[in-house]
């Protein structure tokens, strides 16, 4: 019996290790702009394809586009890679648009859904100052992103001239268009089409060299985000981002305005840092962000200073078009929206101005407690004042003194509190 388990087990052993060994396709999904947290997705996705020795990338991409910067550096990863990258466009209605279409341009395989689009690549140059240096600046750009294209194109045997159009006249294609004039290698309804066409298929890689992609049985691997990832693709939401900036300078103007109320200060703090780590990625322009201040700011000022509400319209403009301007981007999905911006800014200016109500009225209104609560009170004299004796004033027995004569039960009146809680009383 001894002498079968050493080769069972040695079995065992080897397919262990084969199934280990087992190559993979690896698919990372992509359908949010292209920013900062997507780059580091696919780029991270690569390199875990060369580690294990994956057969294949499948990047599935449904984007309108983004950053510049972040473009080159997943192109960078792309044509570095080891492991064939395909970029797929999916599902039906999805879109590779702008940096999309470099991206895919980019790779070895550039596969498009039925019912889908790509191009529009034109890049938008932002912040420039004067017409001319626009229109210079915005020249040099599109050479460049041109020239860029073309090198792509040309490396991976795809239709130059179409590339070159969807950059310089922002032209977009279906994927029958894209099919027929050989900017793309094939449509495929689904992954397993995909893979189906792509088994067999000899490629070749941006260095020159040829290679069979082996797709056959290969397993298909969906390649899950961590949970850094997640979080950090939740806060690179503009609008969310939005909201926590205004949602962090409120809770700080609370804990300002009542210390030691902790609660709206914790919040304020933890919000605030949150819209800081989402602006370390979105396109921020700052001046936007010191409007946005200086609006909170005028608010702060209307308490302090009699402006008959012209700090608090001064505020809410500062507010409003510090918000429109807060995210320099071409891209709208990289952009608070218009339709959020208007409530969130009528919502926190009406807060301010209710604030700015209630404090005024709080200083208007005749003090309740202490020394100034008794001014004004109404009392009885328990004993003549002429010009000391006892009066009963707020549900307590006082020392008084009085100009006026006052006789025991005569009503009287605080005028003052005098040191050593004597009151100054008149005779009602």
């Amino acid at each position: 019996m001894k002498r079968f388990i050493f080769p069972v087990l040695c079995l065992l052993l080897i397919a262990a290790c084969s199934v280990y060994l087992e190559a993979e396709i690896l698919t990372v999904t992509i359908k949010e702009p292209i920013h900062p947290i997507t780059a580091e997705i696919i780029v991270k996705s690569i390199e875990k394809a060369s580690q294990e020795k994956a057969e294949l990338v499948i990047i599935k991409l449904n984007t309108p586009g983004g950053l510049d910067s972040s473009m080159r550096e997943i192109i960078e990863a792309i044509i570095g890679s080891p492991v064939p990258v395909v970029a797929y466009v999916s599902p039906a209605g999805a879109r590779a648009a702008s940096a999309g279409l470099f991206i895919a341009v980019a790779c070895d395989i550039f596969a498009m859904a039925p019912g889908t689009s790509t191009g529009a690549a034109h890049p938008v140059s932002i912040g420039s100052s004067g017409q001319e240096q626009d229109k210079t600046m915005e020249e040099k750009v599109t050479q460049d992103a041109a020239a860029y294209i073309r090198t792509l194109a040309e490396k991976r045997g795809r239709n130059i001239q179409m590339a070159e159009d969807a950059v310089r006249k922002s032209l977009s294609y279906t994927e029958q268009e894209a099919l027929k004039g050989k900017l793309i290698d094939l449509v495929a309804k689904d992954e397993q089409e995909l893979i189906e066409a792509l088994d067999g298929k000899e490629i070749k890689r941006f260095n020159g060299e040829a290679q069979v992609l082996n797709l056959k049985d290969q397993p298909l691997v969906e390649l899950p985000l961590t949970f850094r990832q997640k979080i950090l693709m939740a806060i690179a939401n503009p609008n969310l981002a939005y909201i926590l900036l205004m949602l962090g300078l409120l809770g700080l103007y609370f804990e300002f305005a009542n210390p030691g109320a902790i609660f709206p200060g914790v919040i304020g703090g933890i919000s605030l840092l949150l819209a800081l780590l989402s602006f370390q990625i979105l396109p921020v322009n700052y001046v936007g962000l010191l409007l946005i201040l200086l609006g909170t700011v005028f608010f702060i000022l209307e308490i302090k200073i009699t402006s008959y509400g012209a700090l608090a319209v001064g505020g809410a403009i500062s507010l409003f078009l510090g918000s429109v301007i807060l995210i320099k981007s071409p891209i709208p999905e990289l952009r608070p929206s218009l339709k959020f911006i208007v409530p969130v800014v009528l919502g926190i200016s009406l807060i301010f101005v209710l604030l700015v109500y209630l404090v005024i009225k709080a200083h208007r209104h005749r003090a309740m407690t202490g020394k100034e609560g008794l001014v004004g009170e109404s009392g009885q004299a328990l004993t003549p004042v002429s010009p000391d004796g006892k009066v009963f004033v707020h549900g307590s027995i006082w020392r008084a003194v009085s100009e006026d004569k006052i006789e025991k039960g005569d009503k009287v009146q605080v005028v003052e509190v005098q040191d050593h809680l004597t009151l100054k009383v008149k005779k009602v």
